[in-house]
């Protein structure tokens, strides 16, 4: 299981794949159904959709 938060290293956060098991140690876990990282030129958005329909987002 991969914990994810803004103290995260960024080279785990890029690692993380689609059906990886992932938690934000507090309410959410379940496996990654989609993946979608922006950039609003200040910090790069991680947003991590899982198969409940909740989703973990990580600012870094």
């Amino acid at each position: 299981m991969i914990r994810l938060n803004n103290e995260t290293p960024s080279n785990v956060l890029q690692d993380v794949k689609i059906g990886n098991l992932v938690t934000d140690t507090f309410s959410k876990t379940g496996l990654v159904e989609k993946i979608e990282i922006t950039d609003d030129g200040l910090y790069r958005i991680y947003k991590f959709i899982l198969v409940t329909g909740r989703s973990i987002t990580v600012k870094k």
